[in-house]
């Protein structure tokens, strides 16, 4: 095993390595256990809106969560944890992909950031001080 793969054995092994990876999972359970919700939830109510919004909220960083503990298992060569993180986290990235209908706090948000960071970072008129 190389010098790197060792170190994130021993990363992943330490106790900040294990409180790092238990937070992950957590995200990871919370945003598929909201996108239950969403599918078991009535069409266009608040409670679907909410877990609509939560779940497209946490479904990138549960994504980058379990695609961390894969690599990991995959450095550890835990075979079966390796299938079962791929299994999650092609579930994930099927879902957020494929459910773009919901009625969400996200929906139509991309272009009003984009509007509110172009008035940001837009150079402002700079006028010169009055002379007199």
């Amino acid at each position: 095993m190389s010098p790197g793969m060792e170190a994130v054995t021993a990363f992943s092994g330490s106790m900040p390595g294990q409180i790092l990876l238990a937070l992950g999972q957590t995200i990871v359970v919370v945003c598929v256990c909201f996108d239950m919700v969403r599918e078991l939830s009535v069409p266009r109510s608040h409670r679907r809106f909410v877990a609509s919004t939560v779940f497209r909220t946490l479904a990138i960083p549960s994504v980058m969560a379990n695609a961390l503990t894969v690599f990991i298992a995959l450095v550890v060569s835990s075979w079966v944890d390796v299938v079962m993180g791929m299994f999650v986290l092609m579930a994930i990235v099927f879902r957020f992909h494929y459910n773009k209908d919901e009625d969400n706090w996200w929906k139509g948000k991309g272009k009003k950031l984009a509007r509110w960071a172009r008035r940001q970072f837009a150079g402002r008129p700079s006028t010169a001080p009055a002379m007199g």
